[in-house]
Formats: structure tokens, C-alpha cells, sequence
């Protein structure tokens, strides 16, 4: 077994220990259709609109009406894979975004982006989300899948230090994000909780390079 086969198994160990769903694919296309299936098969994100359970007039009623639709986020695939990804989406009839996320607080169903590396010891993906939006799509969605080449999987935080530290120092500030597993507190009387600070499940998607 290769090196880097042995990384992914680690990591796919790792990841799966905190809850993560990791998948292995042959490439983009088929992360592409894995991404849409997920989505087929969940409900539609409902985040109601506070005090829509009261009487409401025709104008309030249709604003509380608005999320039907499912939505993926998608803001940092190339222009090309957003192309073909959004192409995708329609043919199943998912609303595909790359910004203006903040007009889509109440609900994205699936947040997708590229990770930059991921490292095995702890299963945990490295994104540079020094965009708003990709934060966003990591953060405001019910499921983030992170899209990791089998190549970029580095066996521990010190294996990627050099690759880490040419993604913040650019000479203007950066936001890297580590995440391992989905978001999770126990601050509420010790009572484990998923999804309370975001996304209620992470799918690392392996691709073979």
C-alpha cells in the first residue's frame, strides 16, 4: 500500500472517530454526483422567520413562504467546475450559489468547497476562508463537504507546517480554518449538541489524484 493510501486511511480513521462521513471517489465528477444525491435525499433547510407561527398578513405570510427551494453553495470551485456544477444542480432543480450568501441566511442545504489540505493524525481539513463567502458556506450550512485530493493529505500539524504557513503569510491578514468533525458543544450543562455553532454534518471527499 502506498504512502499516500495509508494517509487516507488515517485520515478516513480520524475523521470517522468525530463523527465525519468520509468518502473515497475517483474525481470531481463523481463528488459532484455524491453532492447532489445527499441533497436529493434531505428535507429542504426550514430556518422559519421569527414570529411566523402568529397570525400574519398575505405580505408577512409569503415572506415566511420564501426557502421552498433547495440551495447549494458552492463559492470557491473554479469558474469552469462552477460552471458544470451549477449546470448539475438545475438539472434537479438545486438553487446553485457562489456569493451573496448573506441573502441566504435562512437555510443553505449543502455547503461545498475545495480543502487545501487535510491532516491525518486528527482527521481534520485545512481551508483557507479568507472569503466571506466560503466562511459562510462552511458555517451557515446544515451539511459542508470539503473536497480533499488524496495528495494533499499530510500525516500530522507539523507535516503541513510549511504549506500552512505560505497559505497566511501573503502579507495581508488571512482566515484559515481547521475543522475536524461537525460543530459540537457540551457548554449547556455538559449535554453534547451538534450543529449549534455550525453545519450539523461534515463528508470529506476523497479524490484520487
Amino acid at each position: 500500500m502506498s504512502a499516500t493510501n495509508d494517509l487516507a486511511r488515517l485520515m478516513r480513521e480520524k475523521a470517522e472517530a468525530v463523527a465525519a462521513t468520509v468518502v473515497e471517489l475517483k474525481n470531481l465528477k463523481e463528488a459532484f454526483a455524491y453532492v447532489l444525491d445527499v441533497c436529493d435525499k434531505k428535507e429542504a433547510c426550514q430556518l422559519l422567520v421569527s414570529g411566523c407561527e402568529e397570525k400574519l398578513s398575505d405580505k408577512a405570510e409569503a415572506l415566511c413562504e420564501t426557502k421552498q427551494e433547495k440551495i447549494v453553495a458552492a463559492p470557491n470551485l473554479s469558474d469552469k467546475e462552477y460552471a458544470t456544477f451549477s449546470a448539475l444542480c438545475a438539472e434537479r432543480g438545486v438553487k446553485c450559489i457562489r456569493d451573496g450568501l448573506r441573502g441566504h441566511l435562512a437555510g443553505i442545504d449543502i455547503g461545498v468547497a475545495h480543502a487545501d489540505m487535510g491532516i491525518a493524525e486528527t482527521g481534520t481539513c485545512v481551508i483557507d476562508s479568507t472569503s466571506e463567502e466560503l466562511r459562510l458556506s462552511s458555517m451557515i450550512s446544515e451539511i459542508h463537504m470539503a473536497i480533499l485530493p488524496k495528495s494533499r493529505i499530510r500525516a500530522t500539524a507539523f507535516d503541513a507546517e510549511r504549506e500552512v504557513n505560505a497559505l497566511i503569510n501573503t502579507g495581508t491578514p488571512r482566515y484559515t480554518a481547521f475543522i475536524t468533525g461537525a460543530s459540537r458543544t457540551a457548554d449547556i450543562e455538559r449535554v453534547l449538541a451538534i450543529g449549534v455553532h455550525g453545519p450539523l454534518e461534515l463528508h470529506i471527499l476523497m479524490l484520487e489524484d
